[in-house]
């Protein structure tokens, strides 16, 4: 017998959405490490409101929020809030009630901006890696360091001579038309006055110049997990720069071994690393060059174990990229792209913890 097409509304509903999510759901145990880390991050949060005044967004709603924005690839605080309004699933993550309002998204955006402006990003991703290390996740041997272009919010347009004000008068001011056909035009001498901390930066012979950031990522070979993450101006050192500092940083006096693709093949560097007490594992430039590493290096039975591995930190690049947004960021400014980088990378080692949890033994 065919049912009838009828719609009526009920009254009141008697599911929860705690019990709308299925058990098996991925973002279930994703939840419970989030829950534990807010907790820890709660004495952190407290530094950042004041004791009277109206209460404001939940920091941890908000960093909830900001990770389900990541994970769904969310484009835009706008729509996140038009999501969250309607999505069960969304709701019961953040931990909104199906009954309770949902923010504007300016509300949002201006409560977001008190967490941009404090070490939240670091201080959340330094928990989830004492999480990992806590699980016997994480490596303290074994490193793989690599740098990405991101594409600045900012385009050629914007990037004028340094001491010129003016502009014409007739022109559109929001797409002014401009010719720099054969300008020479170079950080020293030009800015982008839409973001003045991007550089004008191409990554290989033959690619076009961008106006963007480097970001950089320290990997552990074990498990492919980030342990460190930085973003810097673009140049053709911030690479190396960058691998030292996070180098400086590892916990702990072990002798390590790095990673790296040929970028790294220089002999500061390679010195460096040694002095360090760290073996770099770089891949040999032989390149119209002789390469700074010899047979000292690859005649080990890890070198080449280190190449194969230094590889998976593209992986993580890739997902940012195209999970986490950050192909072109959406931000300004070398402290704000440097937190949602940060963010980003940590919500790529809970998928990734989440994943290895989950798999078969």
């Amino acid at each position: 017998m065919r049912g009838t097409d009828k719609r009526q509304e009920p009254m009141f509903s008697y599911i929860s959405a705690e019990k709308r999510v299925p058990q098996d759901h991925p973002l279930r145990s994703i939840r419970t490490m989030v829950d534990v880390i807010l907790k820890d991050l709660s004495p952190l949060f407290e530094t950042l409101y004041s004791n009277t005044g109206r209460p404001s967004i939940a920091p941890e709603k908000l960093l909830r929020t900001l990770l389900l924005q990541v994970l769904y690839t969310i484009r835009s605080e706008r729509l996140l809030m038009e999501q969250l309004d309607y999505n069960l699933l969304f709701r019961w993550f953040v931990g909104l009630s199906m009954d309770d309002a949902i923010w504007d998204a300016t509300v949002f955006s201006k409560n977001r901006d008190r967490l941009l402006e404090g070490d939240i990003a670091s201080a959340f991703f330094e928990r989830v890696l004492c999480h990992a290390r806590a699980q016997h996740l994480l490596s303290d041997e074994h490193f793989t360091v690599d740098g990405t272009l991101i594409e600045a919010w900012a385009g050629q347009k914007s990037f004028k001579k340094k001491e010129s004000s003016s502009s014409d008068s007739t022109d559109d001011p929001g797409n002014p038309s401009v010719d720099f056909k054969g300008e020479k035009r170079t950080n020293q001498t030009h800015q982008s006055t839409t973001d003045p901390q991007a550089r004008l930066y191409k990554k290989a012979k033959g690619k076009e110049s961008k106006l963007c950031y480097l970001g950089h990522v320290m990997m552990e070979n074990r498990n492919g997990l980030a342990v460190n993450a930085r973003i810097t101006k673009a140049s053709g050192t911030a690479e190396r720069e960058a691998a030292k500092d996070m180098m400086n940083e590892l916990p702990g006096k072990k002798r390590i071994t790095v990673g790296a693709d040929k970028a790294y093949d220089t002999k500061e560097f390679v010195n460096q690393a040694r002095s360090m007490n760290a073996t770099p594992h770089v891949a040999q430039n032989n390149k119209n060059r002789s390469s700074a590493i010899d047979n000292r290096t690859t005649r080990h039975a890890g070198y080449p174990v280190s190449q194969k591995k230094r590889k998976r930190v593209e992986e993580i690049f890739g997902w940012m990229k195209t999970v986490g947004m950050l192909r072109k960021t959406r931000h300004r400014g070398v402290d704000r792209v440097g937190w949602m980088f940060t963010f980003g990378v940590a919500v790529y080692n809970l998928v990734r913890m989440r994943n290895m949890m989950q798999a078969p033994t």
